[in-house]
């Protein structure tokens, strides 16, 4: 028998292993970003056409590379970052396999500018499905180029795999993010066809999150410091009342390289505990500085997990720093039994001596008195507080008279005694009379129970409201004549440039839903006018939802903008399951349920009721 195992060729096993290292072109991004930052570069620029799918490249002006060290970064397990597998164990920079170039050059068009200092010339490499096309001696500045051109040219397939414009350039974003935020001493630029959606420079900590994420998370920001023999954090948490439903804004970095861990999550919920409402997520932005030797990165392709040797101490150690520091700056209650702060003077009576109370008594006045001085003319001066005002007391001898005219004929006193009001009888029929009208009931503030001539039917409120409410968003975009309210004060709100963009490019579907924009920039959105029915403070909750539904979906080739809005708002506006609704509103649902178009499903095609027929209830009891 012949023998039927071989070597793959060098271009076969780097297109496989672009399959670990290269998903989508926030890959490459994170790659090159990292590749920059290992070459001790202060400044990068990020250059992004068409989500990645066109061109990625990154410039930097880093330490470069010889002639020598070009050529050969595009081989298989190339790297100057690593000696011995011992070094696996003690890493403190990004990039360390030596895959990541030649996973990039086998399913892409790749050109490499690079200088040292000290040379007069750099190199230029271009290649072409790990085929190398030209090297050649070029005139470039000190650092790095790297150009990504077609991602997947020669792998149709993958390339067919890759989500929509917006989808891909939110990962690139998140790519970014996670970088930046990483390395505040690094300045970052970021363009996306021509214009420019981040520019930070060298900062702190703290003004590279406000800049990233807008003016407004300033106030957002609780300061984390801790430092122990195992562990030093540094960063912030946001506030609880800034909480958000979606968890864009958690970053963990361990040794300036950002993790998913939800494990240390958990501590953070855990010291949030009773200051967030339901289904509502903490932001924080935590760095985490261990002994390299303590972790282990490698042990996924991409490295944003790590596993640690001792994680119930960290876990211990940052719950109790947040919880901490929410307590530090009155975010959360402390005690502290050396000092009670509600005890301390206010600075605005620190220097003030304690005032002795007095009080004053009109000696001269006579609540029995007669006002006769008064008819004569004559008027008492008094000395009291003239807060205190009385009107002259009628004298005691009115209150007996009239009495004389009756007599003492009691009889015909009580006589005249009338009672204020009957009580009223009512018909014993009543109550069985309404209960009989009554077509539906609520079951579990979840479920409207209404009755067939087959049998029952059961509807869910939360899908049945979706779909209803659906519809009618729907055909307020189509007609575009959607009535909408105007705010008595305007709205102001504020998110980041990535998240404006979405809501810029949703405007125009938004007005036609109701919605009236005075200002829309990077900084600050105002909206003066909300569409009928919408409570003023569900805007913020429905323009976030509508953002996470953009981000997060996958639209195909057939994506709708109103449709996805139509959703959007539909899911943020439906009453919820726990919601008490009494028989008319019952009633009102049931009808217009069975009005739409599609009453049998809700926008997310789910079943909005189901029916019992008579003949499975009496199998039920057989």
């Amino acid at each position: 028998m012949s023998d039927i195992i071989q070597l793959l060729p060098d271009h076969v096993a780097n297109q496989i292993a672009a399959g670990e290292v290269v998903q989508r072109p926030a890959s490459v991004v994170k790659e090159l970003l990292e590749n920059a930052i290992d070459a001790n570069a202060t400044e990068i620029k990020l250059i992004v056409k068409d989500a990645g799918k066109t061109l990625v490249q990154v410039i930097d002006n880093g330490k470069g590379m010889s002639v020598t060290d070009a050529r050969l970064s595009f081989e298989r397990h190339a790297t100057s970052k690593i000696k011995a597998a011992e070094d696996l164990f003690q890493l403190n920079t990004k990039g360390f396999r030596g895959e990541a170039l030649a996973s990039i050059a086998a399913i892409a068009h790749v050109e490499l500018k690079t200088k040292q200092e000290q040379d007069d010339l750099g190199t230029v490499i271009v290649i072409e499905g790990s085929e190398v096309k030209s090297q050649e001696v070029s005139v470039t500045p000190t650092g790095t180029s790297v150009s990504v051109k077609h991602l997947f040219f020669n792998i149709p397939a993958r390339r067919n795999f890759l989500k929509s414009d917006t989808v891909e350039l939110r990962h690139i974003t998140d790519e970014f993010h996670r970088v930046a935020l990483a390395h505040p001493n690094i300045a970052f630029v970021f363009y996306h066809n021509g214009s420019d959606l981040f520019n930070v420079p060298q900062e702190n900590y703290r003004q590279r999150v406000v800049h990233i994420f807008g003016t407004k998370t300033n106030e957002k920001l609780v300061p984390v410091e801790e430092e122990t023999e195992v562990l030093k954090i540094s960063g912030f948490v946001g506030k609880p009342e800034f909480s958000k439903k979606t968890k864009s804004e958690q970053y963990f970095f361990v040794n300036q390289r950002f993790i998913k861990s939800p494990y240390l999550n958990h501590a953070i919920k855990s010291a949030f505990e009773g200051l967030l409402k339901d289904s509502y997520h903490p932001s924080y932005f935590l760095n985490l500085t261990v002994d390299p030797k303590s972790i282990d990165i490698n042990i996924h392709p991409t490295k944003t997990e790590i596993k640690f040797d001792d994680e119930h101490t960290l876990y211990a150690i940052l719950r109790s720093a947040v919880k901490h520091s929410l307590g530090q700056f009155n975010i959360a209650p402390i005690l502290d039994f050396e000092q009670q702060s509600s005890f301390n003077t206010p600075y605005i009576y620190k220097n003030k001596s304690a005032s002795t109370p007095a009080i004053e008594v009109d000696r001269s006045f006579n609540p029995f008195e007669d006002d006769t001085s008064s008819k004569n003319g004559i008027s008492k001066k008094t000395n009291y507080n003239s807060d205190f005002k009385s009107s002259p007391a009628a004298s005691w001898e009115s209150l007996y008279v009239g009495l004389e005219s009756k007599g003492n004929n009691s009889e015909s006193d009580f006589s005249e005694v009338t009672f204020e009001s009957e009580a009223k009888t009512e018909s014993i029929f009543s109550d069985s009379l309404i209960e009989t009208t009554k077509t539906t009931f609520q079951l579990q503030q979840k479920y409207i129970v209404s009755t067939l001539k087959s049998g029952m039917l059961v509807i869910d409120q939360n899908r049945a409201h979706q779909r209803i409410l659906y519809e009618n968003f729907l055909k307020h975009i189509t007609i575009q004549e959607a009535t909408s309210q105007q705010l008595l004060f305007p709205l102001q709100l504020h998110y980041t440039p990535n998240e404006t963009k979405i809501i810029k490019d949703l405007k125009a579907n938004l007005e036609h839903t109701g919605f009236v924009f005075s200002k829309l920039d990077t900084k600050e959105i105002t909206i003066t006018g909300v569409p009928v029915g919408v409570p003023e403070s569900e805007v913020s909750i429905i323009l976030e939802q509508l953002i996470s539904d953009v981000e997060n979906d996958v639209p195909d080739s057939n994506f709708s903008a109103s449709d996805l809005l139509a959703k959007s708002m539909a899911k943020s506006l439906a009453i919820k399951n726990g919601q008490s609704l009494n028989s008319t509103e019952q009633e009102h649902m049931v009808n217009s349920l069975f009005a739409c178009k599609e009453p049998n499903v809700s926008p997310t095609n789910r079943p909005t009721f189901i029916t019992m027929a008579v003949d499975d209830i009496e199998k039920k009891f057989m």
